[in-house]
């Protein structure tokens, strides 16, 4: 009977300076490709649940709000923003989507009212509620008058902030808060204009005031 042992059972010649105290290259590499086999089928798993959350029937309720002067009633996402509900529910797109997270102003509305961010406001709790945004301020072919005194005092550039600029202007001065060029401008701050027509829109929300 032959006394040889097989290729699989014969240890590894060891060179000078080699240690087999660690892991074999051989093991490192197989090891690396299944905890790599492992974190990838996690990824594609997680995915796959973050998909089907995404998927899945959110929950949402039915609200009625007067937009405008028109009454509506939708069914939304308990998630969705009032500006959202504008922009994609109604097709208002007057209100800018800038930072949305509260910074800039550019979604600035009215509710009842007083001046708000829509971006922030949800629009489930906004029951019963009236709503104006910058199609809601003028007069059939007659333009608001704050709306007249930016295109009179050039008060824009770019144009993208405007809409929130005069919602927020309208609600300065229902608010009285136009006494003196420094109370409107603290009054404004909210509203952010990366072109740098603030001395413009000053003048133009103070004059308006001031026929007002």
């Amino acid at each position: 009977m032959s006394s040889e042992l097989p290729d699989s059972a014969v240890s590894p010649p060891t060179g000078t300076g080699e240690t087999t105290s660690g892991p074999s290259r051989r093991t490192v590499i197989a090891t690396g490709v299944a905890v790599g086999g492992v974190v990838v089928a996690g990824g594609t798993f997680l995915a796959g649940a973050e998909e089907a959350t995404a998927t899945g029937s959110a929950p949402s309720s039915r609200v009625s709000l007067t937009v405008n002067g028109t009454r509506r009633t939708v069914t939304v996402d308990n998630r969705t923003s009032l500006l959202d509900l504008l922009r994609e529910h109604l097709d208002l797109t007057g209100s800018k989507k800038g930072c949305n997270a509260g910074a800039c102003g550019a979604c600035t509305v009215l509710v009842d009212g007083q001046r708000v961010n829509s971006c922030l406001t949800l629009a489930v709790r906004l029951e019963g509620a009236e709503v104006t945004t910058i199609e809601g301020l003028a007069d059939g072919a007659e333009l608001h008058p704050l709306q007249q005194a930016f295109i009179d005092e050039d008060a824009f550039q770019c144009g993208y902030c405007t809409p929130g600029q005069i919602m927020s202007g309208v609600g300065c001065i229902q608010e009285g808060h136009t006494s003196s060029p420094e109370e409107i401008r603290e009054y404004m701050s909210g509203n952010v204009c990366r072109c740098g027509c603030y001395v413009k829109i000053v003048r133009a929300v103070e004059q308006t005031a001031a026929r007002k």
